[in-house]
């Protein structure tokens, strides 16, 4: 299989926005609407539909609702419970929508793992954050971490749509610092002997 620049491009673009999905489910997919919608990016066929008026309307709203509903502690931690699967599928759809030059089902495989994988480890390693976040504080930092929440999924879901290379790094460079943060927080099993 030959990967054209044109489909490089738009992997980059789909992972860029799938990460996003992993901070804001609906920030990244109101970008690629926006994009859409005013002609600065071309959706897939059947996905066009995402760069409409009342798509647009519609994931404005919602991103809107989230964004702010993030702000108010405890509730944060509610939404994350339900996030973490709507993550994973609002990184798929990113991916999915965006691809463009490759066959379904290479399209499909990537937006799932690539996609969807991605969006669910950074949305559970951000609910497991604030969960700590809440524990230890009451929620009383539960609005900062929000902040830096959504901030990262604009400064992503921007960059994926206007430099998508720069997207694909910057992915790269949260998944390390997610690992790093995991490795440090998980229980050490003990020996025994």
């Amino acid at each position: 299989m030959n990967i054209g620049p044109e489909s490089m491009i738009s992997i980059f673009l789909g992972i860029g926005l799938a990460a996003s999905a992993g901070f804001r489910v609906f920030l990244p997919l109101f970008a690629l609407s926006l994009a859409a919608f005013s002609g600065f990016w071309e959706l897939n066929g059947e996905w066009a539909w995402i760069g409409s008026l009342p798509a647009l309307i519609t994931l404005g709203v919602a991103m809107l609702v989230e964004i702010f509903a993030y702000f108010i502690p405890w509730v944060d931690n509610l939404l994350d419970s339900i996030a973490i699967p709507l993550a994973g599928i609002a990184g798929t759809a990113a991916m999915v929508s965006s691809v463009a030059g490759l066959d379904p089902v290479t399209t499909w495989a990537l937006a799932i793992i690539a996609g969807g994988g991605s969006a669910t480890i950074i949305k559970g390693a951000n609910a497991a954050g604030r969960l700590t976040s809440s524990a230890t504080t009451g929620g009383l930092a539960n609005p900062v971490v929000s902040v830096v929440e959504t901030g990262t999924a604009v400064a992503v879901s921007t960059a994926s749509i206007l430099v998508p290379p720069i997207a694909a790094i910057l992915v790269i460079i949260i998944l390390v610092i997610t690992f790093r943060i995991y490795r440090k927080l998980r229980p050490r099993k003990k020996n025994s002997g």
